[in-house]
């Protein structure tokens, strides 16, 4: 760590420039509702050239309150260039309530010298930026970090070593962990992986060419993910070589030295700098977000989290106004003292079925759990099954794989969904409670004990819960794979974490597991490819559902 003083810098007088923010950027602020009254009119310095750590230019821009007095300062850094949306998500937005924001383009990416190699050259990008800064007439020594997703990757990478300067974080849907993204839980996140490799190859280069992109990756999924040698073709999706995607989709061993030095959260660890974190019940990275924020309370760093019912993408669309605020009352706290903003609580989780808001001390907020049991009729009861028969068995057959519907994805199809017509395969399965007698809150992480076995002695096994409403419709709230490697056929147990959800399935409602051998291609099958054979997946009595009880939750079934 640096031993250089903040109040060491010798500021010299600064002239700031006179031209505007871009045109597109102030175009789409214009169009935000909901959001704090703008304090200061903004002026724009762009393409700055800072040294990264191997020398080379950094493409920087910096936005700034045109006002007298200091500011403190926001380091964005972000390799999907510094256009829309995040000129005004975060130039605009920050410096029109007084602080300075430098929105940088990571090594190799918007015009910036050298190559991407991704999540390795970060941390020390970030504190050439850092040492760049001390430099400035304008920067103050009062140094915060917000951005989401590879940005909050950037964030955490800083973290691992932080200058004295940096006061506080404020991680969007972020992540820590490249190798759980692409491979968490034993098997391939293959649609997320693959629309992550557009976004790295396409969205630097302009809104036009992304959205091109993605459209070309949306025509040819599906002959990707079938494909054997599994994923060849996935040239064709991006239209590019992108020997980093390659890797990433092929190397599964976390210990491998693809994934070597990928990985940041231990700076989560030994961190002192004040976090702030948000993520959506439906945001692809929720997972990892629940996981910083369970490392910094177990390092007494102080920190917050908030959770909507937002995707990955949403969390900065409905989302805005509950994320900007959240993130801008952080950083007044943390970098100008000015704590009138904070919320009283360290949580505050939107919840599902009351369309709620409720404050929790912490997360989870109680360990206790209720199991619930499937009965050969279909139903999902309360109480212990006294027999051990097998329940019922269903049929995956790989050539015809069971699709993903709605859930944590990255692209445009995530979030709930009324899950019908899936629930209507012959090789999906479904237990249900009886509509229910009074309200059930479900607030924490989702499990499932499952006791299975096939005629392969392998498979994927994939989990889902659903509130089912009078008329019917079935709606995503959680899910996840587990995979079963059993030695034989004969039944083995796979716990499946579902992921995590705060919900209140109302009076009429009933609450549903759905059980399936895949979801294609949110995940990569366990029997890739035409050749393969199908495989008959069997239920055995024993298998529970386990929901985290929220306060004042019952059975709800008379």
């Amino acid at each position: 760590m640096s031993a250089r003083k903040p109040d060491a810098v010798a500021r010299s007088p600064w002239a700031p420039p006179a031209a505007k923010p871009p045109l597109s950027a102030r175009m789409m602020r214009a169009t935000w509702r909901g959001l704090p009254a703008k304090r200061h009119e903004v002026g724009w310095e762009p393409g700055l050239a800072v040294p990264s750590a191997e020398g080379g230019p950094l493409l920087t821009d910096h936005y700034f309150p045109r006002a007298e007095g200091d500011f403190p300062t926001l380091l964005v850094r972000s390799p999907y260039g510094r256009g829309l949306p995040w000129s005004p998500l975060y130039g605009l937005l920050f410096a029109e309530q007084g602080f300075h924001v430098v929105l940088q383009s990571c090594r190799g990416t918007g015009g910036s010298a050298g190559a991407f190699d991704l999540w390795r050259n970060e941390a020390a990008d970030g504190r050439a930026t850092v040492a760049w800064l001390r430099e400035q007439p304008w920067f103050n020594g009062s140094l915060g970090t917000v951005g989401a997703s590879y940005l909050g990757h950037v964030q955490w990478a800083l973290a691992l070593d932080p200058p004295p300067e940096l006061k506080a974080m404020v991680v969007q849907v972020g992540l820590h962990d490249p190798h759980a993204f692409f491979h968490g839980g034993g098997v391939l996140h293959l649609e997320n992986a693959l629309v992550s490799g557009v976004g790295m190859t396409y969205q630097h280069r302009g809104t036009r060419t992304f959205l091109k992109a993605l459209l070309r990756l949306r025509r040819r999924v599906r002959e990707i993910s079938t494909a054997r040698p599994p994923y060849e073709p996935y040239t064709s999706g991006l239209g590019a070589e992108t020997a980093w995607l390659e890797e990433a989709l092929t190397r599964s061993d976390a210990d491998g030295p693809f994934w070597q030095g990928t990985s940041v959260g231990e700076a989560a660890e030994r961190l002192r700098v004040p976090t702030g974190l948000i993520t959506g019940w439906y945001d692809a990275l929720a997972d990892q977000t629940f996981d910083q924020y369970g490392r910094l309370r177990a390092a007494g760093c102080e920190t917050a989290l908030l959770v909507g019912p937002w995707t990955h993408t949403s969390a900065f669309q409905q989302g805005l106004p509950e994320v900007f605020g959240e993130s801008l009352a952080w950083l007044r706290a943390h970098l100008e003292g000015d704590s009138s903003g904070l919320r009283p609580t360290r949580v505050r989780v939107h919840v599902g079925g009351e369309d709620a808001w409720q404050d929790l001390d912490d997360w989870p907020s109680d360990p206790a759990t209720t199991s619930w049991y499937p009965t050969t009729d279909g139903c999902l009861v309360p109480q212990t099954p006294t027999d051990s028969a097998p329940l019922t068995s269903f049929r995956y057959d790989p050539t015809d794989p069971t699709p993903s519907l709605g859930g944590p994805l990255l692209s445009r199809t995530a979030g709930p969904r009324d899950n019908h017509t899936l629930e209507a395969r012959d090789d999906v399965l479904t237990f249900t409670t009886p509509p229910l007698t009074k309200a059930v809150d479900v607030l924490g992480p989702v499990t499932a004990r499952l006791t299975v076995s096939t005629d392969t002695g392998h498979t994927h096994v994939f989990a889902r819960l659903c509130d089912v409403d009078p008329q019917g419709r079935s709606v995503n709230l959680c899910d996840g794979l587990g995979v079963l490697k059993a030695a034989s056929q004969e039944s083995a147990q796979v716990s499946v974490e579902m992921g995590a959800t705060a919900h209140r399935f109302a009076v009429g409602h009933r609450i549903r597991w759905q059980i399936s051998g895949g979801a294609h291609p949110r995940y990569a099958s366990s029997d890739a490819g035409p050749a393969q054979a199908p495989v008959r997946i069997t239920l055995h009595t024993g298998s529970e559902l386990l929901l985290p009880s929220g306060s004042g939750s019952g059975s709800g079934v008379a």
